[in-house]
């Protein structure tokens, strides 16, 4: 099964792709490596600000992270026309907007990891990864994403 096809399977809706914030493109194709720039989490069009271990649950976080990857995965699309190009997912790096007390980025960033196996299957989707707490995000934002895909 394609991964468009599976994209449809899972009742999945990509998002119109966003657009750059700032002096970036949103991807670059680099040989066979598609980078995609840092989105940040968005509902109903709007970011999504505050921090985890305060104003965001553990919970909300994850499924900040998975809308996040939806993002990404429609910024990979208009890149390349289909997601059927994408031969593996390569890495992600999340940032969550952290407490300096909490430590559970890595089940927050999970929401997006978790995605990417449904979309593309163990073989594909599984990927190198980074969650990192911080301080502060551009724009508030709980929780960022970036990805690098090998694609054909």
């Amino acid at each position: 099964m394609s991964t468009e096809q599976r994209i449809t399977e899972l009742g999945i809706e990509l998002p119109a792709a966003s657009a750059p914030v700032a002096n970036y493109a949103m991807t670059r194709q680099s040989g066979s490596l598609l980078f995609v720039s840092g989105h940040v989490c968005k509902r109903d069009g709007a970011v999504v600000t505050g921090r985890l271990g305060d104003s965001v649950s553990r919970d909300d976080g994850y499924a900040l992270a998975r809308t996040t990857m939806l993002d990404i995965l429609a910024s990979a699309r208009a890149a390349l026309g289909s997601l059927d190009r994408v031969t593996a997912v390569i890495k992600i790096s999340g940032f969550v907007n952290s407490t300096a007390t909490f430590t559970e980025q890595s089940l927050v960033i999970n929401g997006a990891s978790d995605l990417l196996i449904e979309v593309f299957g163990e073989d594909r989707g599984r990927h190198a990864r980074a969650a990192v707490g911080v301080a502060q995000l551009p724009l508030g934002a709980a929780v960022e994403l970036e990805a690098i895909f090998e694609v054909r």
